[in-house]
């Protein structure tokens, strides 16, 4: 297997995690069941999902000089993630995610903290990086500009590059060109693309737009017809960080040489067993586990 070289430029957080029964309505009050502190954020947990699933990870983001991002560190490195290009602010706390699970989904709010330091400047510091991976891994947890820059240059070293556009905005439809591979989920699809059909955006940008629809799969136009890569039905325990280890897995598997059927049957896999567990990363699967599922 090739090992592939993945940038994850992103978002870190540590995860403030309530369980609960039910959400509860504005002014109310409800008891939960517990608390947890995990670490998160949306690079960080892509980052995390790709080195299980066996890629070569480089994180490029920003932590606050805080307790919370000593811990966000230690853990991209117990689990083979390269930090060299992650470095602490003094002016800013690090970021924070407050998520409630409750009735079988979640709710969150973030809080971006030192992920807003994730500049155009800071990514162009690691331009050499970028220039020998296989694959560039981009989320919106972080500023706008970024993202659009990140395109440019991406494009300018002839890195394929992966946009996961969530948490959802508009994005210019320059950037969009740019990209290789674009990955909303339905709700964000129809955002992005206000007014518009599924099917209508779909044929506009084959096999670059994929867009996730949780349990029905992910759909996509492959220049002839839609296609739609049917989910592994499993019991959900947890449904946090199900679309990061989405992203990671079908990057890791692009990033292999894989056609693009199978790595988006890959990263449902991958997405699909993350579930079953506690934790945006706590249930994100290794590479034996998904390999052995997709086996059976």
């Amino acid at each position: 297997m090739n090992k592939p070289k993945i940038a994850v430029i992103g978002s870190s957080s540590m995860d403030l995690v309530v369980t609960s029964n039910r959400r509860p309505l504005a002014g109310e009050t409800v008891l939960g069941e517990s608390f947890e502190t995990v670490p998160g954020g949306k690079g960080a947990n892509q980052a995390v999902a790709a080195a299980r699933l066996g890629a070569d990870v480089y994180m490029i983001g920003r932590v606050g000089d805080d307790p919370y991002g000593t811990e966000i560190l230690e853990n991209l490195k117990r689990e083979g993630v390269h930090t060299d290009h992650v470095e602490p602010v003094t002016h800013a706390k690090s970021g924070t995610a407050h998520i409630i699970l409750a009735e079988g989904d979640n709710s969150i709010v973030v809080v971006k903290g030192a992920n807003d330091y994730v500049t155009p400047d800071y990514v162009n510091q690691a331009r050499a990086r970028l220039a020998e991976c296989d694959l560039v891994l981009i989320q919106q947890e972080i500023p706008e500009e970024t993202v659009i820059e990140t395109a440019r240059l991406c494009k300018e070293l002839d890195v394929p590059l992966l946009l996961n556009p969530a948490p959802a905005r508009e994005i210019p439809e320059a950037v969009i060109e740019q990209v290789s591979y674009l990955t909303p989920n339905e709700h964000e699809a129809a955002q992005l693309f206000e007014g518009e059909t599924l099917s209508a955006i779909l044929k506009r940008f084959p096999n670059k737009l994929f867009i996730t629809e949780g349990k029905a799969g992910v759909r996509f136009f492959n220049n002839q017809e839609e296609v739609v890569v049917p989910s592994f039905p499993v019991e959900a325990v947890d449904t946090t960080g199900a679309g990061d280890t989405f992203n990671a897995a079908f990057a890791t598997a692009i990033g292999e040489g894989k056609l693009l059927f199978e790595s988006l049957r890959f990263a449902n896999q991958a997405a699909a067993l993350s579930v079953t567990a506690f934790g945006a990363q706590g249930g994100m699967p290794t590479r034996a586990e998904v390999e052995k599922e997709l086996n059976k």
